[in-house]
């Protein structure tokens, strides 16, 4: 095991240490939190061996680049990006050498997606809050990169013992997300607020819906057509799980986030499906959004069949690493 040093050159606006999110903490008012886009995140973990959960560097928006100070294996993934080591282009989505005293670059293209992940293989060296990396700026917990900033990993990386491939070194079975130019369309399964609401449900399937500015880390705001409920009966405030459709008094939709807390007593008319999680994590100002009605059974059977691309990807990873003479860490899959 050694120390290798990330040394930032440049950060997105907002560039993070992130993880998968805080497991048990809801009941005493902590938010998940997590990544954005989940999905991008296992798989850049994956991609250089790690497990799942480890924490990794998330970015939003700009430009991200950092020198290290040793051979590093890199993986970026979430939003289509210009990814350049030592000035020469380099593909997202797969394991990549990053050599000693070279730059990596990586420009996200905002109009197609707003996160861009990087994994290094090892351990990355940050603070925990309640058991997660993730950070929480309502508790002032901010895990900022910034300029400048060092980044520490505890590595066994030395690089390959063999190489089998010209380039590209692996080709693996990554499940790599559309990003789509039009409009995004995200899964939906009603819940019983939806009865609440006389033609809510047509008039969400059939319209358009922006993202505006006002978004945060709470959640989406939609600008488009919403109605409200046809009596003033109170709705008593409850929590709710990630990607619930939540109806204000203002006239908007908002799509409530990894860091959602209760409903505030607004009516949830549905909850977006955990396959279509990870492209509202992309989604930002300006991006434009159709709804789809489904069904939970659906809903499961499309989560079940990401799941299993999923373990299929490490698998072959730990395999390919093996090949190549690197002692494959041990994945935790499930």
């Amino acid at each position: 095991m050694r120390t290798v040093a990330l040394d930032f050159t440049r950060t997105g606006w907002i560039t993070t240490y992130q993880d998968l999110g805080r497991s048990g903490t809801e009941q005493r008012g902590v938010p998940t939190g997590g990544a954005a886009d989940q999905h991008s995140a296992v798989v850049a973990n994956l991609l250089v061996g790690n497990p799942r959960d480890a924490t990794l560097i998330e970015s939003l928006g700009g430009e991200l680049a950092f020198v290290p100070d040793a051979d590093v294996l890199i993986a970026v993934t979430g939003a289509p990006a210009e990814i350049t080591v030592a000035g020469s282009p380099a593909a997202g989505w797969s394991p990549q050498v990053a050599p000693a005293g070279q730059e990596v670059r990586i420009l996200g293209n905002l109009s197609r997606g707003t996160r861009t992940y990087l994994a290094v293989n090892g351990t990355i060296g940050a603070e925990a809050l309640l058991g997660s990396a993730a950070p929480d700026p309502r508790m002032g917990f901010t895990q900022a990169v910034v300029r400048g900033s060092r980044v520490l990993v505890e590595t066994d990386f030395r690089g390959f013992g063999r190489r089998l491939f010209g380039a590209p070194l692996f080709r693996l079975p990554v499940p790599v997300p559309r990003f789509d130019d039009g409009p995004w369309v995200i899964d939906v399964v009603a819940t019983h607020g939806v009865r609440s609401i006389t033609g809510i449900r047509e008039l969400i399937e059939e319209s358009l819906y922006v993202v505006t500015p006002r978004s945060d880390h709470v959640g989406l705001r939609l600008a488009g057509p919403v109605r409200h409920p046809d009596g003033d009966t109170e709705i008593v405030s409850h929590g709710v799980p990630v990607g619930a459709l939540q109806i204000p008094h203002a006239d908007e939709l908002i799509v409530l986030g990894r860091y959602r807390s209760l409903t505030a007593g607004y009516p949830i008319v549905g909850v977006a499906s955990r396959a279509s999680l990870p492209l509202l994590g992309q989604a930002g100002p300006g991006r434009e959004l159709r709804f789809r009605w489904t069904d939970r059974e659906t809903s499961v059977r499309q989560h079940a069949r990401a799941e299993d691309e999923i373990r299929l990807l490490g698998r072959a990873t730990a395999e390919a690493f093996a090949a190549l003479g690197f002692a494959t860490p041990l994945l935790r899959l499930n």
